[in-house]
């Protein structure tokens, strides 16, 4: 079966590992799965002016895996502070953006997802580094902060991230319940008290439990020996 490309939430901590320093590094960046169901980033570097994208070996992105891809199948172009994406007739099966099919060029922003043939890619524009330490600073409790109860719920909605052999989710409310033998309702407690010490509460529901799971990993709030 072909693995689901899309450039959504990480396999493993190694991955969400890469990831959060690709992040860090402060440069646009391409996340998306290979052939083989391996995350992929591509760094877009600030003295680059033009990418190419498609199967032939000359592209600067090959998508040799994917045979929906045409030889040359799209290019981006930096364009003063932003990357655009553009096809123009260059590919068989079409560059879609988000889910449309596009035509002309279009400019990409944080979180925008570009699919070439079945290979979904997910564009990040990270915020300068600095911003971002500040941020997680800000953002996350130390260890001592958590009641012990609190920082079983957390370990148990990380765990999926130990070692997944598909795209990992965080563990719902029912999978903590029963391995902690706890009530749904007394999870929910607990989560919306981590939701507001780690500062993503007013995060959109399902974007919560992921950068709760992000924050505790990055943090060392929740290390992988316990998971």
């Amino acid at each position: 079966m072909t693995p689901d490309r899309g450039g959504g939430p990480l396999q493993t901590p190694a991955e969400l590992k890469a990831k959060i320093e690709a992040q860090r590094a402060g440069e646009p960046f391409l996340l998306y799965l290979d052939a083989d169901g391996h995350q992929q980033i591509f760094g877009l570097s600030p003295d680059a002016e033009q990418i190419t994208v498609g199967r032939g070996p000359g592209c600067d992105l090959w998508l040799d895996g994917d045979s929906e891809v045409s030889r040359l199948h799209a290019e981006l172009q930096r364009i003063g502070g932003d990357w655009t994406i553009s096809d123009d007739g260059l590919s068989r099966n079409g560059t879609h953006l988000n889910g449309s099919r596009i035509t002309g060029r279009r400019r990409l922003v944080d979180g925008d997802v570009v699919r070439f043939g079945r290979t979904a890619a997910t564009f990040h524009q990270p915020r300068p580094v600095a911003l971002a330490e500040t941020d997680i600073a800000a953002e996350t409790p130390d260890r001592a902060s958590l009641s012990e109860a609190q920082r079983r719920v957390l370990v148990a909605l990380c765990r999926p991230f130990k070692e997944s052999t598909s795209y990992a989710a965080a563990a719902t409310n029912q999978e903590i319940a029963a391995e902690l033998f706890l009530s749904v309702d007394a999870v929910k407690t607990h989560l919306r008290a981590l939701f507001a010490k780690f500062g993503v509460e007013d995060l959109p529901q399902n974007q919560k439990r992921l950068r709760l799971v992000e924050l505790a990993l990055r943090s060392g709030t929740v290390t992988l020996r316990e998971l």
